[in-house]
């Protein structure tokens, strides 16, 4: 069985080609970055650590990866960067290994996803990995599940996956695709 954020790489994979571009929009120490540079034409990665960039350009630069932007900026400005998007992921919470008072916040997290969603193509997708186990994570959790939830029936289909047998607040994919027709049931 799939780990939730295995799940989210396959799920992207699917659709990303070499001719698109795609947006890492929590970088982090850049693995996601890596894992999407491996698959698509152009990446835009986005955090507002500077130990983020560092992390993540010494990631590519070990790979061989160069179709990749990163920005040192929140993912609430995608829109200032990219016009349009086939893919995107976001893993919520706080960077790993670094200060984890710096933490996603519902407001810009939703308003990072309404732009990606208004810029992602037809057939493209959306993974957001909720990690809500720190102080404010549940907050976050709620606003993306109740933002998603809300998204028309008829431009996009919505699904989460996540293990029911854990402990300890587990993290959880949220997948979004954009439908290329309406499709009913």
């Amino acid at each position: 069985m799939l780990r939730p954020l295995e799940m989210a790489h396959q799920f992207l994979a699917e659709v990303i080609t070499k001719e698109d571009v795609v947006v890492d929009a929590t970088m982090g120490n850049g693995h996601d970055t890596a894992f999407l540079a491996q698959l698509a034409g152009q990446v835009y990665a986005f955090d507002i650590q500077e130990q983020a960039l560092v992390n993540t350009q010494e990631r590519l630069d070990k790979l061989g990866l160069q179709q990749v932007r990163l920005i040192l900026d929140g993912h609430q400005h995608v829109d200032q960067y990219v016009e349009t998007i086939k893919a995107a992921i976001f893993n919520l919470g706080y960077l790993p290994s670094a200060d984890k008072s710096v933490i996603t916040l519902p407001a810009t997290t939703i308003e990072a996803m309404e732009k990606i969603c208004a810029r992602l193509e037809k057939g493209g997708r959306m993974a957001i990995m909720i990690y809500y186990g720190h102080e404010g994570g549940d907050i976050e959790r709620d606003a993306v599940l109740d933002f998603v939830s809300q998204l028309p029936q008829k431009d996009y289909t919505a699904t989460i996956y996540r293990t029911l047998n854990q402990v300890n607040q587990p993290p959880f994919l949220v997948m979004i695709e954009k439908l290329e027709s309406y499709r009913h049931g």
